[in-house]
């Protein structure tokens, strides 16, 4: 029989975690400030579900005032239970919005059958959240990216895209009117896992809609997981790296100026100071 004081410590020791690391970065990236209306983007997935729950938790100990709306697009997927998040929700006591749009009838319509539809019905999301935002008088787009989501777009951009470019954190959109934060841009996938289990969300699964699964994205989740179980610590090191960007060190002509770079402008920064310093042995 298992012991229930240990497992409630492990599920109270994993929620701290969580809003540790959620807070953390929304403080860094000054993601929600006071008088805020955050719109939590809520799919029936685990790592919305869970950020929905820590945004909960973490408003009521913030020492800043702010609001939250939680918003489904119901795309109107053949044999979507449309029932599971307005029940869901409702127990929670916070308000709501369900937008229906049948976007899985427009996507049907224009991807030929056996393409991946994730590249449209995701551009298609993107501009009815948008519109429902300005609707609500939401001044925040919270979606639940997570920490793996993360260095899996820098990946597939690096192998697919000829980009190192990432999903940042806090992002204005092209138009200018709206602010998208990912409040669990530190936190690992395994612990919304973990925490989804403990919680039992009533997960809604994102195949629905027939469509073949994001096979680059697969091979790069596969691709981080292997690394982390061979060589620890690598994929916590590689996400790092996104916070130490160094560009004399790397080739982009609009980022540094090397043209105009020549031996009488010093180094280019304090690693080329280090690295050039005469070594001292002290023996």
């Amino acid at each position: 029989m298992k012991d229930t004081r240990k497992i409630a410590y492990e599920e109270n020791k994993l929620d701290k975690k969580l809003c540790r690391l959620a807070g953390q970065a929304i403080i860094d990236y000054n993601m929600i400030e006071d008088g805020d209306k955050v719109m939590v983007c809520v799919s029936g997935g685990k790592d919305s579900y869970a950020m929905l729950d820590i945004l909960i938790k973490l408003r009521e100990r913030a020492p800043i005032n702010f609001d939250l709306v939680a918003v489904n697009l119901d795309q109107k997927q053949p044999g979507f239970p449309e029932e599971i998040l307005p029940n869901y929700l409702k127990k929670l006591g916070i308000p709501f919005h369900i937008e229906e749009q049948n976007t899985y009838g427009i996507v049907k319509r224009v991807i030929p059958e056996g393409k991946t539809t994730c590249g449209l019905c995701s551009r298609l999301r993107r501009g009815i959240l948008y519109r429902v935002a300005g609707e609500l008088g939401a001044t925040k787009i919270a979606l639940g990216h997570h920490r793996d989501d993360i260095l899996e777009t820098l990946l597939m951009n690096m192998f697919h895209g000829g980009k190192i470019k990432g999903m940042p954190p806090k992002l204005k959109s092209d138009d200018g009117k709206h602010i998208v934060i990912r409040p669990l841009s530190y936190v690992p996938e395994k612990y919304l896992e973990k925490y989804s289990e403990q919680m039992e969300f009533p997960i809604i699964p994102c195949n629905l809609c027939g469509s073949q699964e994001n096979l680059q994205r697969n091979a790069m989740k596969a691709l981080l997981r292997d690394w982390e179980k061979k060589f620890p610590g690598r994929v916590e090191s590689l996400f790092s790296s996104l916070q130490n960007i160094v560009p004399s060190h790397l080739m982009d002509l609009e980022e540094f100026d090397f043209k105009n770079l020549t031996d009488s402008s010093g180094p280019n920064d304090l690693d080329e100071q280090i690295s050039w310093q005469p070594i001292q042995l002290n023996l």
